[in-house]
């Protein structure tokens, strides 16, 4: 039996929701509600000690990172429709995407999110009970990052951040012009978590860069993405984000 505790549809619950709904895989969905801080209860943390969601149960088994669970559904699922490319090349192309976007786009675009909406919430937190709340956190990173979201990015970091979104939609752009979909001619993985951390938000969060004008094969992609049944019902998934924070879902994990 396959469970996934996650949050909302958005981010990286949203890049492990797709491709259990594209590959048509039974699960049981586990709600984690970020804004609780449940993924620091010791509840979660003795499921992932890391604190951190997604996380893929398969019958006691578990999967944490998005990446290694979407290519464990591959490797466990075979008989279920694949989205990994059936080609060596074709694996080597995906592998190279999702590196990319793990490493130089994901924490990038989550900045923004958290600088823009987060830091409402850490805010909005008293300071003793702020505090408690970070001894909580297993990651070190993680507890810096909400530290710095409650008194603000740098200006300097997020013209950096903003440098990296522009380098990645042209990077997407140039190669929508190449082929239908990031990895080849068949949609993969690849596809599903650029859009799950970028392409579905690039019109709402960076109008200046994800516009008709500068990335049109990378809209038009994202639409073609949007009516996937698989992606429409992911993103039906219930939604219980704080309002001040439903214009992007950055996980404030």
């Amino acid at each position: 039996m396959l469970k996934l505790y996650h949050a909302e549809p958005g981010a990286n619950s949203l890049k492990s929701l797709i491709p259990l709904k594209e590959k048509g895989l039974a699960f049981e969905s586990v709600y984690v509600d970020l804004h609780k801080f449940e993924q620091h209860s010791e509840w979660f943390t003795a499921i992932n000690p890391e604190g951190q969601v997604p996380v893929l149960d398969h019958d006691g088994f578990i999967v944490t990172h998005t990446t290694v669970i979407n290519e464990y559904l591959e490797d466990a699922f075979p008989d279920a429709p694949p989205l990994r490319p059936a080609d060596a090349k074709g694996k080597a192309r995906m592998r190279f995407w999702n590196k990319f976007i793990d490493e130089q786009v994901m924490n990038y675009v989550s900045m923004h999110g958290w600088h823009r909406f987060v830091g409402v919430l850490a805010r909005g937190i008293e300071s003793g009970e702020f505090d408690k709340l970070m001894e909580r956190i297993p990651l070190y990173e993680q507890r810096e990052k909400w530290k710095i979201a409650r008194s603000g990015f740098s200006e300097a970091d997020l013209a950096n951040a903003t440098r990296k979104v522009e380098v990645a939609v042209d990077k997407v752009e140039e190669q929508l012009a190449r082929t239908p979909w990031l990895a080849g001619d068949a949609y993969s993985l690849a596809d599903i978590n650029f859009f799950a951390h970028l392409g579905f938000y690039v019109e709402r969060m960076f109008p200046e860069i994800g516009s008709k004008d500068r990335c049109p094969l990378l809209l038009a992609w994202v639409d073609r993405i949007k009516v996937r049944p698989a992606v429409v019902d992911a993103l039906a998934m219930p939604d219980h984000t704080n309002p001040a924070l439903r214009t992007f879902t950055g996980e404030a994990r």
